[in-house]
C-alpha cells in the first residue's frame, strides 16, 4: 500500500482511539471514522496490506503471513510504525486523496495522565505523518468541548467518556482539569468479558467481533424486565465442530458486571476528589456521557442509580472527542489557553 502526504485542511482533530480513528477537519466537521486497526506482513510489520474497515475485515480470517494488528491499546500508542503508517493513510483518505496545500496542524487526543514516554510517542507518530505541528489534549477535555459544555467559567462541568480502551472521568472548570480518574477498562474489555463468559457457561469460544455484535445487539448494563435473546456462533470447544447457542440479555448483563464495576469504581473516585463547590455544580448539571461505550443500553440509568445525580447522555457519543479536538485545532487562542503541549505554534 503505497501513498504520499497529501492534505487540503491547515487544521485537523483526531481521535486516535484503541477502537476507531476519528478524523476532524476545519469546516468540514467529522469525515472519516474507521477501525484503529492495520493488516501487515508477519515477517515485516512496515508492509502494509490493509488499513480500517478493510483490516478489520481480515480479523481472525488471515494466512499466517498476515497479521491484523490493533496499533493502539488501552488509549496509547503500542506499535510506532503501525500507527504512523496507519495515520497517514487515513489523513490522506480523509482530504479526498488531494493534491496538498500545506502540512496540516493536528490536535491529538490522549488518555488523561499517560507517561511523558507515551506523550512523546504520539507527538512523533503524527509528526512522522505529515502534520506541520502537534498538540495534545486529554480526552475527557476534548469530550466536554465537543459535548457543548462550558468548560471556561468557574464552574464546575463532569464527563465521563467510555471510549474502546480507556474509560475518562474528569472534573473540568476554568480551562482545567481539576480531577480525574482513567482507568483501562472500556468497550474491548467489555467484549472479553462477553467471550470469556459464553466460553465459560457453553464452552463455545467466540471471536471480538462476535462479541461486539451480541454487546450492541442485547446487551444492558443494567437488568431489565424485557427478555431479548441473540443466536450466537463459534467453534465449540468440545467438539471442534461450529456450534450455535441462544444467549439472553440478562445473560450478558451479568457478563458485563466486572468491567462495569471497574469504571463505576472510577467514577466514584473522581466524584469523591471533587471539591465541594464543583460537587455541587455537578449535581445542578448533570454528568455527562460520551464514548462509544455510552452507547450500551442502560449505561446511563446505571451511573444515575449508583451516583445519585443527573446523567446526560451526549449528542453524537462517538464524535464528541474528535469534535472536540477539531474545534480546538481550528481556534489557536482557545488552544494556548488550554495545552502547552506543543512543537509550535504555527
Amino acid at each position: 500500500m503505497a501513498f504520499g502526504v497529501k492534505f487540503i485542511s491547515r487544521n485537523i482533530g483526531l481521535d486516535l482511539g484503541t477502537a476507531n480513528v476519528v478524523v476532524y477537519l476545519d469546516g468540514q466537521g467529522i469525515v472519516l471514522r474507521e477501525p484503529c486497526m492495520v493488516a501487515v506482513r508477519a515477517d515485516s510489520r512496515r508492509h502494509v496490506l490493509a488499513v480500517g474497515e478493510d483490516a478489520k475485515a481480515m480479523l481472525g480470517r488471515t494466512p499466517d503471513n498476515i497479521v491484523a494488528v490493533r496499533p493502539v491499546i488501552d488509549g496509547v500508542i503500542a506499535d510506532f510504525d503501525s500507527t504512523q503508517l496507519m495515520v497517514k493513510y487515513l489523513l490522506h483518505k480523509a482530504n479526498g486523496f488531494a493534491v496538498p496545500i500545506m502540512r496540516p496542524r493536528v490536535v491529538v487526543c490522549v488518555p488523561y495522565g499517560i507517561t511523558p514516554v507515551e506523550r512523546r510517542a504520539a507527538i512523533e507518530s503524527i509528526r512522522g505523518a505529515g502534520a506541520r505541528s502537534v498538540h495534545l489534549v486529554v480526552e475527557p477535555m476534548a469530550a466536554a468541548i465537543g459535548a457543548g459544555l462550558d468548560i471556561e467559567g468557574a464552574q464546575g462541568s463532569m464527563v465521563v467518556d467510555i471510549g474502546g480502551g480507556t474509560s475518562e472521568m474528569a472534573v473540568l472548570s476554568m480551562n482545567g482539569v481539576v480531577t480525574a480518574c482513567s482507568v483501562r477498562c472500556a468497550g474491548q474489555k467489555m467484549d472479553e468479558a462477553i467471550i470469556n463468559y459464553i466460553k465459560n457457561e457453553y464452552n463455545l469460544l467466540i471471536g471480538e467481533r462476535t462479541a461486539e455484535e451480541v454487546k450492541l445487539g442485547i446487551g444492558s448494563a443494567i437488568q431489565i424486565r424485557r427478555r431479548e435473546t441473540a443466536m450466537v456462533r463459534g467453534r465449540d470447544l468440545i467438539t471442534g465442530l461450529p456450534n450455535t447457542v441462544e444467549i439472553s440479555n440478562e445473560e450478558i448483563t451479568e457478563a458485563l458486571h466486572e468491567p462495569l464495576t471497574t469504571i463505576m469504581n472510577g467514577v466514584r473516585t473522581c466524584l469523591e476528589n471533587t471539591p465541594p463547590e464543583l460537587a455541587s455544580d455537578i449535581m445542578n448539571k448533570g454528568i455527562y456521557l460520551t464514548g462509544g461505550g455510552s452507547l450500551l443500553g442502560g449505561m446511563d440509568l446505571l451511573i444515575a442509580n449508583q451516583t445519585g445525580m443527573p446523567v446526560i447522555l451526549a449528542e453524537n457519543p462517538m464524535d464528541c472527542v474528535a469534535q472536540g479536538a477539531g474545534i480546538l485545532a481550528g481556534n489557536l487562542e482557545r488552544l494556548r489557553r488550554i495545552t502547552e503541549e506543543a512543537e509550535d505554534w504555527k
